[in-house]
């Protein structure tokens, strides 16, 4: 069984940074895409950044130019690097990966980690 294990949520006041690490239980050449999703209270979760097997990384608009996605395959690890951070940012990270091949599909998720950004 996949597992990812998220880790450097914390509280930060506005403008500050923090860099989130999810480290998986096995390579992450396994994975087709991994990225990160967050939730915010009385909210959906909704992507905040993907990157490919390939290295090939989209950021959502409203994190762009602020959040860096990044993976480190050595360490089994995928990084974001948030920097000038907002109270908007605030929620519960998920680290996702998924699998896909003709047939199937396979998603894992991590336990998350909390972001509390103060203003």
């Amino acid at each position: 069984q996949v597992q990812l294990v998220e880790s450097g949520g914390g509280l930060v006041q506005a403008g500050g940074s923090l860099r989130l690490s999810c480290a998986a239980s096995e390579s992450i050449f396994s994975f087709n895409v991994m990225g990160w999703y967050r939730q915010a209270p009385g909210k959906q979760r909704e992507l905040v950044a993907g990157i490919t097997r390939g290295g090939i990384t989209n950021h959502a608009d409203s994190v762009k130019g602020r959040f860096t996605i990044s993976r480190d395959n050595a360490k089994n690890t995928v990084y974001l690097q948030m920097n000038s951070l907002k109270p908007e940012d605030t929620g519960v990270y998920y680290c996702n990966a998924d699998t896909i091949t003709i047939t199937t599909r396979r998603t894992y998720w991590g336990q998350g980690t909390q972001v509390t950004v103060s203003s």
